[in-house]
């Protein structure tokens, strides 16, 4: 078993990573928003702003400052250039159980948005520039994915990758087909740029072709078993992760393996046309309160567990 403070540390560059990627794709999404001066427009900035919890930025006259704010605010720790930071502090703890080309790579984004010329950059193009900071952590995945071998540590990078990613799908999901979601949402423009969001749109076009509707739009999201950013897909990497780092200790009733297994099993028998009836909401509700039990008995397990619970007797 490795120490807790490593597994802590990458699982934690795992979830920054994708946290940062999905707030780049929201701000980008935001960004070309605001070239339709339509309805729709303003509800997709709503839309992306309350996903991230950011819905007192909505108040701002011009999107720009919002989405730039989102990318390079330095005291905003939900912000683009906050989580890559913070990805990179934990990647420098655990420098020896990296590899050289995962470090440089996380190295040169950090170093890329915090660089004197950002603003600028942002300012010359904003689009182009979340545009190539999403490329640059496709290719952190990829060398982390070519050259780390893949065992314990491989294996809780993935997991906080995957936790984090069926949060903020979850998110978005409760935005825009919660209970709480103002007004119908059934706007083309709107159900497409959330397909665009969660880097969908031609995974879904391929699956449905140009019928864009919200039950389908939901479905596609939340219960498709191929598309990696569904959260059903999400939920079994994340019971295959949890239960291949729980062969190394001695689990307790409610380790992280059982209820990843339980949480996979609710979405992979889900029905749709039952949650028509019902509402998704109160499913999408138990899927973040299952993520954040997950994440706690992450902690319990790996991290905070107590000497007695790991030494031999």
């Amino acid at each position: 078993m490795m120490l807790a403070r490593v597994a802590d540390s990458l699982y934690w560059i795992g979830r920054y990573v994708e946290r940062a990627e999905h707030m780049c794709r929201l701000s980008d999404v935001m960004l070309n928003a605001t070239l339709d001066r339509t309805e729709g427009a303003a509800q997709v900035a709503r839309i992306a702003l309350a996903a991230v919890g950011d819905s007192d930025r909505a108040h701002l006259a011009n999107p720009y400052e919002a989405t730039l704010a989102m990318a390079l605010d330095r005291e905003d720790q939900g912000s683009i250039v906050s989580s890559l930071a913070l990805a990179r502090e934990n990647a420098r703890q655990v420098r020896d159980q990296i590899t050289t080309e995962t470090w440089e790579r996380l190295n040169l984004i950090y170093l890329k948005m915090t660089g004197p010329d950002a603003a600028k950059s942002f300012a010359d193009g904003s689009s182009a520039f979340l545009h190539d900071v999403i490329a640059d952590l496709h290719l952190f995945r990829g060398a982390a994915d070519a050259t780390m071998s893949h065992g314990e540590g491989w294996r809780f990078l993935l997991l906080g990758m995957y936790l984090e990613r069926a949060q903020l799908i979850g998110r978005l999901l409760e935005v825009c087909f919660g209970d709480r979601r103002r007004g119908a949402f059934d706007e083309h423009f709107a159900l497409v740029s959330v397909l665009r969001m969660s880097c969908a749109l031609e995974p879904y076009l391929r699956r449905y072709t140009a019928d864009i509707q919200p039950r389908k739009v939901l479905e596609f999201l939340l219960l498709d078993e191929d598309f990696p950013r569904s959260i059903r897909f999400a939920t079994a990497r994340i019971e295959e992760h949890t239960t291949a780092a729980s062969r190394y200790v001695e689990a307790g009733h409610a380790g992280p393996e059982r209820l990843a297994g339980r949480l996979k099993a609710r979405l992979q028998y889900a029905d749709m046309d039952e949650l028509q009836v019902a509402g998704a909401s109160a499913l999408i509700s138990t899927v973040l309160d299952e993520c954040v039990a997950i994440h706690q008995s992450i902690y319990e397990t790996f991290v905070h567990y107590s000497l007695e619970m790991r030494l031999p007797a």
